[in-house]
């Protein structure tokens, strides 16, 4: 009972003027927050790998199997390499993919490229020269006039192998044939005699066919002696130094220390990729790339190196300060949304917090403001009580002192102005009485 009797003491006219300014700002600050809100992350993502076998596509199995756990799905695209990726990436077709570095400029594929960025640098892609023949040949340029395996068409391992052979002055088809083999085709070719020398990478090549050609005898494998002046040319060049049985302790392969070119592999997104979608991908590099091998040491890779992509603000932000304190402590899809309310409150408690404590005092203003309302009334009318009156006057001056007196006792007020009502009604009969 006591509740009602308080509702109904209440002036909702006032309380509604009193809120409605603050309820205005309120909406207009979370319109405006949801204007700019980045929406929920897409739980579809696709990735351009590469051909069946090589370890773009192993890359990106695993990198599925982890999403999975997220619940985000990894669609695979099948590939021909790193050219045919880029080509996707710019074209839209693909969210992300794996792209060596060293293409930007070889992939001709225009404007596209402004909208892309790397979420960092996944491992090293060594660039395997393999040739027939007995002894170790000083340079490439001993390729001249031979017959030489590049890749396929859309495999960085084309883009490269052509761009180091034309600074050894090896172009075709003056210089040498271009056979544009890859996998097992090209090894059975090389095995077979049919081509003099095969260019192996990673993107276009299954580990199992580098390792056969290791194995057969009269293969040779290319120790590069100029890594420093390759380094200098080709910006996007690293080097890696194999020590004698790095790739078999049994066999003692290769039997000397041995140089090998290697850029970097990159994870190459478009730039509208989702924030949490970065952070997610980023993770699972981590997972996946993070362990030490024969190329690389523990925790070397993923790593924010800037080659020939911007790294994406995202990523920066993610390699300098990690995941976000939701995302550490609940699952992907809780997290995702709990970001999201959190950036809706924040501005809403920014007009909530100052509300609620000026609310409070507009009302009450609003309610004072309605009694003295009343008191202007009076003084005007006990004014004129001051003046000569007949009894007409008298009357009529009666009859308005009795209405203001009625809205008064009328008035919708909270009891925590009843005091300053039962004055001004007060003053009320002290006016009545100068009438009588």
């Amino acid at each position: 009972m006591r509740i009602l009797a308080a509702l109904r003491s209440v002036s909702w006219r006032d309380l509604a003027v009193s809120v409605a300014p603050f309820a205005l700002a309120l909406a207009l600050a979370v319109a405006v927050t949801l204007h700019f809100l980045q929406p929920a992350p897409p739980t579809h993502l696709v990735i351009s790998a590469g051909p069946p076998g090589s370890a773009f596509e192993h890359a990106a199995l695993q990198y599925q199997r982890i999403l999975a756990r997220n619940g985000v799905t990894l669609q695979i695209l099948a590939s021909q390499g790193s050219q045919d990726n880029l080509h996707r990436l710019a074209d839209a077709a693909a969210d992300v993919g794996f792209v060596q570095g060293g293409l930007a400029d070889a992939a001709a594929v225009g404007p596209g490229l402004d909208g892309l960025v790397s979420l960092g640098s996944l491992f090293y892609e060594p660039l395997y020269i393999f040739y027939r023949g007995v002894g170790p040949i000083p340079t490439l340029a001993a390729l001249q006039g031979r017959r030489i395996a590049l890749g396929p068409e859309g495999s960085g391992t084309r883009a490269l192998a052509q761009a180091v052979l034309k600074a050894n002055g090896v172009e075709a088809p003056a210089g040498a044939t271009w056979v544009g083999l890859g996998g097992a085709p090209m090894v059975q070719a090389l095995l077979q005699g049919r081509i003099d020398a095969a260019f192996v990478m990673s993107d276009s090549s299954a580990p199992d066919q580098v390792r056969t050609l290791l194995h057969a005898p009269g293969i040779q494998m290319f120790n590069v002696r100029q890594a420093d002046a390759y380094r200098r040319r080709f910006r996007y060049l690293g080097t890696l130094e194999l020590g004698p049985g790095s790739f078999d302790l049994g066999r003692n392969l290769p039997a000397t220390a041995l140089t090998l070119l290697a850029p970097t592999v990159e994870l190459v997104a478009r730039a509208g990729l989702h924030p949490a979608l970065s952070d997610l991908l980023i993770e699972t590099a981590r997972e996946v790339h993070g362990r030490g091998g024969l190329l690389h040491a523990t925790g070397e890779f993923p790593a924010p190196l800037d080659h020939e992509y911007p790294i994406s603000e995202d990523a920066a932000r993610f390699y300098k300060s990690g995941k976000s304190l939701s995302y550490r402590l609940l699952p992907f899809w809780l997290a995702s949304l709990v970001d999201r309310v959190i950036v809706v409150l924040v501005p809403a408690l920014l007009v909530l917090i100052p509300a609620l404590r000026l609310i409070p005092g507009v009302y009450s203003w609003r309610i004072r403001r309605r009694i003295h309302r009343r008191y202007a009334e009076l003084m005007a009318l006990e004014r004129r009580t001051l003046q000569t009156l007949d009894d007409a006057q008298r009357r009529e001056l009666r009859e308005r002192l009795e209405e203001i007196d009625k809205t008064v006792i009328n008035l919708k007020i909270p009891p925590a102005f009843a005091d300053q009502v039962y004055v001004l009604r007060e003053h009320i009969g002290f006016v009545r009485e100068r009438l009588q």
